[in-house]
């Protein structure tokens, strides 16, 4: 299964508002863990579509 950055966000938001959402102890702090992964994961998924896009020449001699 393939996901794209946008699905990752929007995990990442889950995850951050989880984590704000518990009073402390270990269940906020695997939120917070989490909500970091996700993020991770959508600025690699960004990188590697900025890095796959193809670019289009230009010709500055016009």
């Amino acid at each position: 299964m393939v996901h794209d950055a946008e699905y990752f966000r929007k995990r990442a938001a889950e995850a951050r508002a989880a984590a704000f959402r518990r009073d402390g102890g270990e269940d906020g702090e695997i939120a917070g863990q989490l909500a970091l992964a996700y993020s991770a994961l959508a600025r690699r998924q960004n990188k590697q579509l900025a890095e796959s896009e193809p670019t289009i020449p230009v010709d500055v001699e016009a």
